[in-house]
């Protein structure tokens, strides 16, 4: 198949499809009913909410399979309360597949944390990198006591990772599910692209009085 400029797509992207042959003849080695248990339900055990970075794909870092983690990335692992792609991709994790744990995981180097504190003419992220710009002045005396941009940019992407989590609580969604009783628990991470490793940054709310309590320190 050529597309319009004369180039073959089909040749051009083949060793992709070769891999996807390997990897399938692999998964099925190694379990002959993996792709029939696929295909006929879907039951992760965790919703990820994360940057849509490249070099963060949910599955490998934490070493699921698929079918594990249900997965909604974005530029800087934002939760707006009008983005109802997010707010969709959550309903459905936690009305329908009834997930228990939401990560929220963001990482050092996000280029979309950089570039809110940069603030460069970047055309229309600049309307989506805004949600950081906030936060960044909310604390604008904690970044400002760093001692250079990238101890800031780095401090920036850990409050980013809290401030939606707080987002994510604070959805109709969640509401819902905690004044139901429904156990559900969203946490905060966020990955290290220097030595391939999580930390957990030690923010867990599992009810709206967790939720309460955040709000109240901060």
């Amino acid at each position: 198949m050529l597309c319009s400029g004369g180039v073959d797509t089909m040749s051009s992207l083949q060793h992709l499809l070769d891999q996807n042959q390997l990897w399938a003849k692999e998964m099925v080695e190694r379990d002959p009913e993996c792709f029939d248990r696929l295909a006929h339900q879907q039951s992760p055990h965790y919703l990820w909410i994360g940057c849509a970075d490249s070099r963060v794909p949910a599955n490998q870092i934490t070493g699921l399979s698929p079918g594990d983690v249900f997965v909604h990335r974005n530029v800087a692992n934002l939760v707006i309360h009008t983005d109802l792609n997010m707010l969709s991709v959550l309903q459905y994790a936690v009305e329908v597949l009834e997930i228990r744990n939401i990560i929220v995981c963001g990482h050092y180097g996000c280029g979309g944390v950089r570039a809110a504190l940069e603030a460069k003419p970047l055309g229309l992220i600049e309307n989506w990198l805004r949600h950081i710009q906030d936060l960044a002045r909310h604390h604008k005396h904690e970044l400002g006591a760093l001692p250079n941009d990238d101890a800031r940019a780095a401090r920036l992407c850990e409050l980013n990772v809290i401030d939606q989590v707080l987002n994510v609580a604070e959805t109709t969604v969640l509401e819902a599910a905690w004044a139901r009783n429904q156990p559900v628990s969203v946490h905060g991470w966020i990955y290290d692209l220097s030595d391939g490793r999580i930390r957990d940054l030690d923010v867990q709310l599992s009810s709206a009085a967790d939720l309460a309590r955040l709000r109240a320190l901060e």
